[in-house]
């Protein structure tokens, strides 16, 4: 099944466009968004543009197929692509807690950044709390569009069991950071002195109780002058997360939502569009990563199994009239007059004569057996020509040559049936996603036969995400 034009993606034209200054590849784990947005910058940045490739992959697989040896948090210049449009291609990693330090050191003169940096509840948080990661990604996202210096920046979201955390954890984790609870812990630090401690006492002595015996009174004392010292330095976390997220909504950016052709990722994909569209989100359309094909698809599933279930009973017939043929061979099972039936007479055994020598000449007279001194009747001519019948005589090893190619062949048609199978499933629940949204742009990429591991394999995805060469079949079952 072929796509309708009205629903494939242009992907070129918007990577052209200069007006597009952030494209966000967002979708649950394990669907290829690392693959795609690198394929997207490579191509982006051979058709001119100076691009950046933000990821937040912790595998890795990004500098690998980059060619450089390690990504950071600072962008690096990829070599080896075709730069003849003057464009540039650079990448980078995410580094959660250096982003997290980048951000006290711009705010905070020297003296307070170093409480913060070196406070044991900054150190936890900026490590790896909750939603952190997602919060950090959309930070640098706003140092990178803030310093102006590339055209076009592609964002690798973080892999996630949802694709919705990547535009709720930074909200839950700001509002968590400016929530009740930790103003309430702060009280004191900003009360100071007996009428803070006072003020706890009365309000929250059960709570803190509590939790001074789970956390203990130095971890409460270390939040109270995390929060105190952040606020004083560059206000909430909230107001920040909430300005990245206006960045995210404005003109110039692009969301493309990445996705299997898999029931879960499909569904996941299908909420993060109906999200998107409630946060007013600019959304580009959906890449479906790893479609299968096959070259055959005019031959359905049901009529290579049918073929192959043919092919088996054939093969088994073959083997049973071979069987019976071997067994019905005179030569194997009927030694009937003939040298051999001689020689395994018992009235051979213990005679000194060759049972030749009885035989009377043509002449009547008793004499060997032939003028020409051939001695036709000894042992040794007897031997001699019962290893001409044996070599003969076929052996009790049947023909396999047929039953093997049948068998073989019988087999591919069983796993053709299951590739077909395979891309039945893969079509119904494209076609679902369809229905329910039929207004999306689609792209979609063949299943590869390896992992993407070169800029020649990003390359490629890249030609076949702007041409949308999906290589499917045309069912017919």
């Amino acid at each position: 099944m072929s796509l309708d034009p009205a629903r494939v993606l242009d992907l070129d034209t918007l990577l052209d466009d200069p007006d597009t200054r952030i494209v966000v590849c967002c979708g649950s784990g394990g669907v290829g968004k690392t693959t795609t947005a690198a394929a997207l910058g490579l191509r982006a940045a051979e058709r001119g543009r100076k691009v950046v490739v933000l990821t937040i992959d912790p595998a890795r697989r990004l500098a690998q197929s980059m060619g450089i040896d390690s990504l950071d948090n600072v962008p690096r210049r990829v070599k080896g692509i075709d730069d003849s449009a003057g464009g540039e291609l650079h990448a980078m990693m995410l580094d959660m807690k250096r982003t997290f330090d980048e951000i006290v050191e711009a705010h905070a003169d020297g003296e307070r950044a170093a409480v913060i940096l070196n406070n044991p509840f900054y150190q936890s948080l900026s490590a790896g709390f909750a939603g952190t990661q997602e919060y950090m990604a959309m930070e640098k996202l706003g140092q990178l569009r803030a310093r102006d210096e590339w055209d076009l920046i592609v964002v690798d979201t973080p892999p996630s069991r949802s694709a919705l955390d990547f535009l709720d954890a930074p909200k839950r984790l700001g509002s968590f950071l400016d929530g009740r609870l930790i103003r309430l812990l702060t009280a004191p630090a900003k009360l100071g002195g007996r009428a803070g401690m006072k003020f706890l006492n009365v309000g929250m002595s059960m709570m803190t109780g509590t939790l001074g015996k789970l956390l203990g009174g130095q971890l409460l004392k270390d939040v109270q002058t995390f929060v105190a010292a952040m606020d004083t330095t560059f206000g909430g976390f909230r107001t920040r997360a909430d300005a990245t997220y206006k960045l995210l909504q404005a003109p110039g950016t692009a969301f493309l939502v990445v996705a299997a052709p898999e029931r879960d990722a499909l569904r996941e994909a299908a909420y993060f569009v109906e999200r998107l569209a409630a946060e007013d989100m600019p959304f580009a359309g959906l890449v479906v990563n790893r479609v299968h094909g096959s070259s055959a698809a005019h031959l359905s599933a049901e009529r290579a199994l049918a073929a192959a279930e043919n092919l088996d009973a054939e093969a088994a017939e073959d083997l049973e009239s071979t069987a019976v043929e071997n067994l019905d061979d005179a030569r194997i099972v009927d030694q009937e007059g003939g040298k051999a039936g001689l020689r395994n007479s018992p009235d051979t055994y213990g005679s000194s004569e060759s049972p030749a020598s009885e035989t009377s000449a043509p002449d009547g007279s008793e004499g060997p057996a032939g003028s020409d001194g051939s001695d036709e009747g000894s042992p040794a001519a007897t031997d001699s020509t019962d290893a001409t019948d044996r070599t003969d005589a076929p052996t009790d090893t049947p023909p396999h040559g047929h039953r093997t190619v049948e068998q073989l062949t019988a087999g591919l048609l069983r796993l053709h049936a299951e590739r077909m199978q395979l891309l039945s499933r893969e079509q119904r629940t494209r076609d679902r996603f369809a229905a329910l949204h039929p207004e999306v742009a689609v792209a979609e990429v063949a299943a590869l036969p390896g992992d993407v591991h070169d800029l020649a394999g990003l390359r490629d995805i890249g030609d076949r995400l702007a041409a949308n060469r999906p290589e499917l079949p045309e069912t017919d079952a």
